[in-house]
């Protein structure tokens, strides 16, 4: 692996996060904030962590491709609500470790992380978004 900066993009729901992995010591920074002032909730870190479970183990994120320590990864994120954003920073992550080696492709597949969650809930009609109603006044 040459020392450079590997990109990818990840998206879910409304979130599209723009992750980079560049050689380091394992920090993850999303929007200029370390991970744990960013989120809040243990599980949206192990989520962002990409967890592997697999035979009743649970592996830790970059450990699958054994890249736990290697890689600094830097996030930027908007849209969506939290959990959004921890989905698309895990599938921006698995993209540019591919970019970083091709090899870990079977790895991140088999564990779902390459694939995009198309799940979206649709507008209806009478309402302004997915669930927003339009305002209500009695008079």
């Amino acid at each position: 692996m040459a020392s450079a900066k590997f990109y990818g993009t990840g998206r879910r729901k409304k979130s599209i996060a723009r992750v980079y992995l560049v050689p380091g010591t394992g920090k993850i920074t999303i929007n200029k904030r370390d991970i744990d002032e960013y989120f809040g909730l243990e599980t949206l870190k192990v989520v962002v962590r990409q967890p592997l479970v697999a035979k009743g183990v649970v592996r830790q994120p970059l450990v699958a491709t054994e890249t736990e320590g290697k890689f600094d990864v830097l996030v930027n994120v908007h849209g969506g609500g939290f959990t959004g954003q921890a989905g698309a920073i895990r599938h921006g992550v698995a993209r540019a470790l591919l970019q970083a080696d091709n090899e870990y492709r079977p790895v991140l597949k088999s564990a779902g992380f390459l694939t995009r969650d198309p799940r979206i809930e649709r507008k209806k009609y009478g309402l302004k978004a997915a669930r927003r109603a339009p305002q209500f006044s009695k008079r």
